[in-house]
C-alpha cells in the first residue's frame, strides 16, 4: 500500500512538474531553444546546488559561455552538439537530449573506470546448464554457493518465479547476487527483489520533490522504506552483492537498500550513481530533454547521485582476465566461505 501511495505521489509530481515547465513559451530558433533548455534545467533540475558544492558547477556561467556559441544561422546538428555539451556539464547519465535521430549521453560516469565485468568470463561460472526466470540467470557453483545474475530491472519479476529460484537455491551455503552492468529500470521491480532479503520494514533513505524554480525549493524529505516481501520465501543466508560503475539508476537505489541489511556485503567497484528520479520536457523544436528532478538520499541524508562505495573494493585483475577468472566473484566466494 505504501509503495502504491508513493507511486501515485511521484506521478502527481510528474504532472505538476510538466505543467510548470510548459508555462513559458520560447521561439523555435537556435537562441529560443537554447534559452528554453537552460531555463528548464535551471528551474527543475535537482542537483545544481549539490554539484556546485562538489565540483564548482556554475549554471549561470554555463549560460554565459554557451550562449556565445549560439548563432542565428546554425543548423540542427550544430545546435544539438552545443546543447549536448552544455548538458554534459551536469555530469549526469539521467540527462539526455533526444531528437528524431540522435540522443546525447554523458558517458564518463562509467567510461573513466575499469569495466570490471566480462560476459565471456561470466559464462564460465554459469556453465551450460544454468537456469533463467524473469530475466534472472542462476546456477549453483561447485562450492555450493548460489549465483544469480540480474542484468536489468526492466523485466517484471514474478512472485512465483522468485519463489522458484530461491527454493531451488535454498540448500546453498550463501548467495552471490550480481548486478554489474545493470543500468536500472523500474524502481518497484528493484524493490520487489530487495524485499526478498528482509523480514522487517527498514528505513533505507529519503526522497524530496522540486516544488519551485529556486534551486533550493524542495519538499520536506519523505522517508523511503524497504518492505519485506509478502511471500514467505525469503533469503536468510549470507549474501554478497556485486557492483561496478555500470550499476546505475534503479540499480544504484537497489544497492543502497541492500547495504543496510545485516547479512549483505557489497563487493566490487563503486556504483554508477544516478539517484535522481528522471522527468521529461520538450523544447520548441520538438526535441525532448530528460533530466533528474527528485533527489534520493541515504539514511544519513547524503546524496547518492555519484554512487555508492562497496564494502570491499575489488577490480578484476589483468592476470585473472587472461585466465578467465572473475576476481570479484572469487572474492565474494571467499567472503561467504569465511562466514560459514
Amino acid at each position: 500500500m505504501l509503495a502504491t501511495i508513493r507511486n501515485w505521489f511521484i506521478l502527481l509530481m510528474t504532472l505538476l512538474l510538466s505543467a510548470c515547465i510548459t508555462e513559458e513559451s520560447f521561439e523555435n530558433t537556435p537562441e529560443g531553444n537554447f534559452e528554453a533548455l537552460w531555463k528548464i534545467i535551471d528551474e527543475h533540475y535537482c542537483f545544481l546546488d549539490y554539484k556546485n558544492q562538489e565540483y564548482g558547477l556554475d549554471w549561470n556561467q554555463i549560460h554565459t559561455s554557451f550562449k556565445q556559441r549560439i548563432t542565428a544561422n546554425m543548423n540542427s546538428k550544430e545546435l544539438f552538439d552545443v546543447l549536448s555539451e552544455m548538458l554534459n556539464e551536469l555530469r549526469d547519465g539521467h540527462v539526455n537530449l533526444v531528437s528524431k535521430d540522435r540522443v546525447s549521453q554523458y558517458r564518463r560516469w562509467y567510461d573513466s573506470y575499469p569495466r570490471n565485468f566480462s560476459d565471456s568470463i561470466q559464462s564460465v561460472y554459469l556453465g551450460k546448464d544454468y537456469y533463467t526466470a524473469s530475466g534472472l540467470k542462476y546456477c549453483i557453483l561447485e562450492d555450493n554457493i548460489a549465483y544469480i545474475y540480474c542484468g536489468s530491472f526492466e523485466y517484471s519479476l514474478g512472485s512465483g518465479n522468485l519463489d522458484q529460484i530461491l527454493q531451488a537455491l535454498a540448500p546453498c551455503n550463501g548467495l552471490i547476487l550480481d548486478v554489474r552492468n545493470n543500468g536500472g529500470g523500474v524502481l518497484t521491480t528493484a524493490d520487489k527483489l530487495a524485499g526478498r532479503f528482509t523480514n522487517e520494514r527498514l528505513l533505507v533513505g529519503y526522497i524530496s520533490y522540486k516544488e519551485g524554480p529556486e534551486h533550493q525549493h524542495f519538499s520536506k524529505p519523505q522517508p523511503i522504506y524497504l518492505e519485506p516481501s509478502t511471500s514467505n520465501v525469503r533469503w536468510q543466508k549470507k549474501t554478497v552483492v556485486l557492483t561496478n560503475r555500470r550499476s546505475y539508476s534503479a540499480t544504484n537505489d537497489f544497492v543502497n537498500k541492500m547495504r543496510y541489511l545485516p547479512n549483505v556485503t557489497i563487493v566490487g567497484d563503486k556504483t554508477g550513481g544516478g539517484s535522481g528520479l528522471p522527468f521529461t520536457s520538450e523544447l520548441p523544436n520538438g526535441w525532448s530533454v530528460r533530466f533528474s528532478a527528485s533527489p534520493i538520499y541515504d539514511v544519513d541524508m547524503q546524496h547518492l547521485e555519484f554512487g555508492i562505495n562497496p564494502d570491499v573494493k575489488v577490480d578484476i585483475t589483468s592476470e585473472d582476465y587472461n585466465r578467465n577468472v572473475d576476481t570479484i566473484i572469487e572474492t565474494a566466494r571467499d567472503i561467504i566461505q569465511s562466514s560459514l
